[in-house]
């Protein structure tokens, strides 16, 4: 293969060739993207800051918050900036550096709501267990876990799509870089390495899958035996939207990896990745903190300048009397 004809930079689909759309693009993107910035920060701030949502649900809460926060800054302030200056070149290592995060985020993600799902059983029904079952170090396992697995997925996908050759049309019909996209374009004829990485992301995902399955299974028939409206009622609000955001998550996600590269058109590719890149990271925020009333309690404690311990303000009293 000649050196010229080795991709060195590849160019990123916009949403529109129209100037105007693609104005309209990058303004719908970047409230999109301020939007989830501020959610997710927001709940960062406010699980960090008050001691009393240091308990296994907003740990969780917490990791997941991150994830998204980092997740959508990955993919959308880019799209963004291509719909502005129309600049859509992205280097080797860039495109590589994207691949690597995206898979990292995702797969950790996927961990954390399995791990969420494991926490929400524990809790209806195994109530007087709970303590014992999600302690620290259990759950410090499980997050560690999450992010180990997203680590290693992330090395395993950036090593096995870069091995391939890149010498043909350098185009990804995608406003980020991810493996689907790159394989369209790639010109190895050779793809065990991938195919291996991709096996075993999906067996990771439909582990997952079936145990949050299990889990809300269980969860169900456990808050349908409960005798009071509220009690279900309550239980189902805080379980539905979590198995919806998953739903959504993990759907999407095995729809972009699993459907035939040669049969997938480029809208429906852009569409499917907004599914599980933007929309996740979006409504999390919303599910998980405006509707729950122990953050919005926090949050006044912290607004209010209560968020600090009881010794702690009483040694701040003494030492400014």
């Amino acid at each position: 293969m000649p050196n010229d004809s080795i991709v060195r930079e590849f160019l990123l689909l916009g949403f529109s060739e129209v100037r105007e759309m693609q104005l309209v693009h990058a303004a719908l993107f970047l409230l999109v993207y301020l939007a989830a910035l501020t959610g997710n920060l927001l709940i960062v701030a406010i699980i960090a800051l008050d001691r009393r949502l240091h308990t296994p649900m907003y740990v969780f809460l917490w990791h997941l918050s991150v994830l998204d926060l980092c997740l959508i800054s990955v993919t959308l302030p880019n799209s963004v900036a291509i719909s502005l200056t129309d600049r859509r070149s992205i280097s080797l290592l860039g495109c590589a550096a994207q691949v690597f995060l995206v898979v990292v985020l995702v797969t950790s993600e996927l961990g954390v709501l399995t791990a969420m799902s494991y926490d929400r059983y524990a809790a209806i029904c195994r109530p007087l267990h709970y303590e014992l079952i999600m302690t620290n170090t259990a759950c410090g396992k499980m997050a560690a876990s999450s992010w180990f697995s997203g680590a290693l997925f992330g090395v395993l996908y950036t090593a096995s799509t870069f091995s391939l050759s890149f010498c043909g049309p350098n185009i990804v019909e995608q406003f980020f870089c991810d493996v689907p996209s790159l394989l369209k374009i790639s010109c190895s004829e050779d793809l065990v390495a991938i195919n291996v990485s991709i096996t075993g992301g999906v067996a990771l995902g439909v582990v997952c899958f079936v145990l949050i399955v299990i889990s809300y299974v269980r969860i169900f028939r456990a808050v349908l035996r409960m005798p009071a409206a509220e009690g279900r009622a309550k239980a189902f609000s805080t379980c539905l939207p979590h198995l919806g955001v998953v739903t959504i998550f993990l759907s999407t996600a095995f729809i972009s990896y699993l459907k035939p590269v040669s049969d997938s058109s480029s809208v429906l590719d852009l569409l499917v990745s907004v599914l599980y890149t933007v929309v996740p990271p979006t409504l999390n925020p919303l599910i998980y903190s405006l509707r729950n009333r122990d953050m919005k309690a926090a949050l006044g404690r912290i607004l209010k300048g209560r968020f600090l311990l009881p010794p702690l303000r009483d040694k701040i009293s003494v030492s400014c009397c």
